[in-house]
């Protein structure tokens, strides 16, 4: 007879593996194969012809492998009062119509068909950030409605959530020719609008996607490799301005992922330190 113990653990991994499958994950390591030793020699006598075996030294964790530091949970803000929700509604409206759609900042301003400011809640919790549209997000000027796009919106639903629950939006809002990576000056005159963005949804969590993305709101010129995976800090407006900054966990984009099926674990990995964070259950 099993404990009650054992058939809620055995009901939580049963959960947690159906949503690994959800997005694409077809295997996981269940243990570290352990290496073969040395036959045993007994007390007092040495193998001919061999020299004393070196004593192994302790493995040395890289960042990436050492626990990660969830720090506290944060809860629900409150219900904003309904004149404060069509305050972030208007100044996000006036944002995009007064300034995205009309910029010139740039030379994408004459290769682009539309502009993708981005949608969603304007009271999200999260708030994903892509380096910038593609194709079908420019004929569209919507952010993430290709295959990308698509995979995007499995990765929100296996967190138990919606696209209309979150924001998502891109560093870039116009789409560069060939879907090449953002240029630095590109970036330089697009990021304010994303900075601006958050600024008025204030999320609780940014969940950045790809390198270009996570490099931009966390001004490094690290690797997404090396980025993932750990918590990172996003002021507003920069560190200088002060204020509390806003926990941002980088991931690896869509777009890469359905290249690279088998990081699609690495992925959800992050996506679980986010629910974790935010104090979400696991899907059942």
């Amino acid at each position: 007879m099993t404990s009650k113990r054992d058939d809620d653990l055995r009901a939580a991994l049963v959960r947690s593996l159906q949503t690994d499958r959800l997005l694409g994950a077809r295997a996981a390591p269940l243990s570290v194969p352990r290496r073969p030793g040395p036959a045993a020699v007994p007390a007092g006598r040495r193998p001919a012809g061999r020299a004393p075996a070196a004593q192994a030294r302790p493995a040395t964790l890289t960042a990436a492998q050492l626990p990660v530091e969830v720090g506290p949970i944060l809860t629900p803000p409150p219900p904003l009062p309904p004149q404060e929700l069509q305050a972030r509604k208007d100044a996000l409206r006036v944002l995009d119509e007064q300034h995205v759609k009309g910029c010139t900042k740039c030379t994408l301003a004459q290769t682009h068909t539309k502009t993708v400011f981005g949608q969603g809640s304007p009271v999200a919790r999260i708030v994903f950030v892509g380096e910038a549209p593609g194709h079908e997000e420019d004929i569209q000027g919507l952010a993430f409605v290709g295959r990308a796009g698509q995979l995007l919106t499995k990765m929100i639903q296996a967190m138990g959530l919606t696209r209309d629950e979150v924001f998502i939006c891109n560093v870039l809002k116009c789409r560069p020719p060939n879907n090449r990576d953002p240029a630095p000056d590109e970036i330089a005159s697009c990021w304010p609008y994303l900075d601006q963005q958050l600024r008025i949804i204030r999320p609780q969590v940014i969940v950045a996607l790809g390198k270009p993305a996570a490099q931009t709101l966390l001004r490094t010129q690290e690797s997404i490799g090396r980025l993932r995976g750990q918590w990172h800090d996003y002021y507003i407006g920069g560190p200088l301005e002060g204020g509390e900054p806003i926990p941002l966990m980088p991931t690896y984009h869509p777009a890469y992922l359905l290249r690279n099926p088998p990081d699609k674990t690495k992925a959800w990995s992050d996506l679980k330190q986010v629910m974790q964070k935010l104090g979400l259950k696991m899907p059942r």
